[in-house]
């Protein structure tokens, strides 16, 4: 029921985001409640079917882990008291599916500090009661319809509950995605066919002007040294729509704030910081008033060329979106899908569209994704995000992407890349001039252009070494500083690279990628 439920939403998902508007109308839900229940179903395909334990676990576990933004954070913990309720039955009955759907949305309303009805809580308690009620016939079925139909009546209430819902003219979008996976369940029991994806005329960020609305910054956090409710507080004074959830070891984030660095270095002195994630909301806004002018824009002229880049984050995002480009969230550990880089295509208004991977391991997908597009894609092989941005440089709208083609793949060769990070286990390596590197599990670790050359010392010792073995006089050193960088280690980074190459122009920015302490880029 759940993976076909999962299917179903990604049906309606695009439908979903259109409605988006509270808090910030960041037009995210529909594919963040998707990408939620996609890691549901992954756990799920490697569960033991036959334990209903491991069945429950699946969907707790994998929710958590996978939940993005505020409304998937939420449907994380309506999943997790449904699993709660079932996992020592052996088989769900009518009786259990009930108080299953009232422990759903027990949960969801004790994760978030200030409840506000008018959103997908709501719709939960509609859907909760509405399993509840007497039926004529006692049926998993009988207990789906009615609480469809209770979880309607509340979630077309939803506009006279919040004003910024009435001043768009829809209901809850976070209600809405909650009921079309209850509605995905009954179908799965009914043995429905997905429906067709519904045409999508207008965006309810339309009705609001584009203002600052500052950042939406999640993360994921393993081996807590401090209880939920501690790190809970810790994040609360930073800013609004908050979220902190856990289970088994990992504690889960979200907050809309103006302030994400602080925030994740906060948050880091209690736990390992696995993922992070800070967005731009008013550029993401802008975005999807972008997506939907384009259908608006029908008769006027296309432009000839269009981008999307692969990136992680928030300062490498912004980046590239400054570029012109759509970004597909992802990277290394977290390479996105042929059909996430698919609908990224598709969203571009543009004859012809350029793909850059920016991660060898992306590669092929960026590739496959071009075959499918027949010919109103094409991909430069970038495979690092060094070579992205330099690629991403040579950009213009307004040229067709055949005549850029060229250009962009020798700027991307210009472009030499460090990266530090940490290894992931203990070896032995011979580098390409021959060194063996004796490397232990967790010991600094440096690559060019993705092939490993240098182990040991801090990151700061990483990144001077490899400068000072491989520069061969570019004019611009820009260093990105990852999420467990601070600002006062990026700045000595900086003035220490100065020092040492006074002939170079550094540029040092915050928000590098996941899993790295910085990103270098030789130009």
């Amino acid at each position: 029921m759940l993976r076909y439920a999962t299917d179903w939403l990604g049906v309606y998902r695009e439908q979903v985001n259109a409605l988006n508007v509270y808090p910030v109308p960041d037009g995210d839900t529909g594919t963040n409640m998707h990408l939620t229940m996609q890691s549901v179903r992954r756990e799920l395909d490697t569960c033991d079917e036959n334990s209903m334990p491991g069945v429950a676990r699946a969907i707790s576990y994998g929710a958590l882990l996978g939940a993005r933004g505020n409304s998937g954070v939420i449907l994380s913990q309506l999943l997790k008291g449904f699993a709660d309720t079932i996992k020592d039955t052996r088989e769900v009955d009518t009786a259990t599916l009930t108080r299953a759907f009232q422990a759903a949305q027990k949960t969801g309303y004790g994760a978030v500090m200030k409840p506000v009805e008018g959103t997908i809580l709501t719709v939960a308690r509609g859907v909760a009661e509405g399993a509840a009620l007497p039926r004529e016939t006692d049926t998993a079925e009988g207990v789906l319809e009615q609480a469809l139909f209770r979880g309607q009546e509340l979630l077309d209430q939803t506009p006279d509950m919040l004003p910024a819902l009435k001043q768009a003219g829809v209901i809850d979008s976070g209600g809405q995605g909650y009921l079309y996976l209850v509605q995905g369940m009954l179908a799965a029991l009914r043995g429905e066919a997905l429906p067709p994806a519904p045409e999508i005329t207008s965006y309810a960020q339309e009705q609001f002007e584009n203002e600052e609305f500052g950042f939406c910054t999640e993360f994921l956090m393993s081996h807590a040294t401090a209880p939920i409710e501690e790190i809970r507080e810790l994040v609360s004074p930073f800013g609004d729509s908050l979220l902190v959830v856990g289970a088994e070891g990992y504690v889960k984030g979200h907050i809309h704030t103006n302030q994400p660095d602080e925030l994740l270095a906060t948050v880091g002195r209690h736990g390992k910081m696995l993922k992070t994630k800070v967005e731009d909301m008013s550029e993401q806004h802008t975005e999807i008033l972008g997506m939907a002018g384009a259908s608006a824009r029908a008769e006027e002229e296309i432009p000839p060329s269009g981008l999307v880049a692969v990136a992680n984050g928030y300062g490498l995002v912004k980046l590239f979106r400054s570029f012109g480009a759509r970004i597909v969230s992802g990277g290394q550990t977290a390479n996105p899908s042929v059909q996430d880089i698919v609908d990224a295509v598709r969203s571009v208004s543009a004859e012809q569209v350029i793909i850059l991977p920016n991660n060898k391991n992306v590669l092929m997908a960026a590739e496959k994704a071009m075959e499918l597009m027949e010919g109103r894609a094409v991909v430069i092989p970038t495979r690092t995000l060094g070579q992205g941005i330099g690629a991403a440089l040579n950009f213009s709208a307004d040229v067709p992407a055949a005549d850029l083609v060229d250009g962009m793949t020798d700027a991307a060769r210009a472009v030499t890349t460090f990266e530090v990070t940490r290894a992931s286990r203990t070896t032995n390596i011979t580098v390409k001039d021959g060194r063996t590197l004796d490397i232990a599990e967790g010991d600094v670790i440096g690559l060019i252009d993705d092939e490993l050359t240098q182990s040991g010392g801090t990151p700061e010792d990483s990144v001077m070494e490899m400068l000072n073995r491989h520069y061969s006089g570019q004019e611009i050193v820009t260093v990105f500083g990852g999420p467990q960088t601070t600002q006062e280690d990026l700045d000595a980074l900086s003035a220490k690279i100065s020092a040492a190459f006074p002939m170079v122009e550094v540029e040092a920015h915050a928000g590098g990628p996941d899993l790295y302490d910085y990103l270098v880029t030789l130009e």
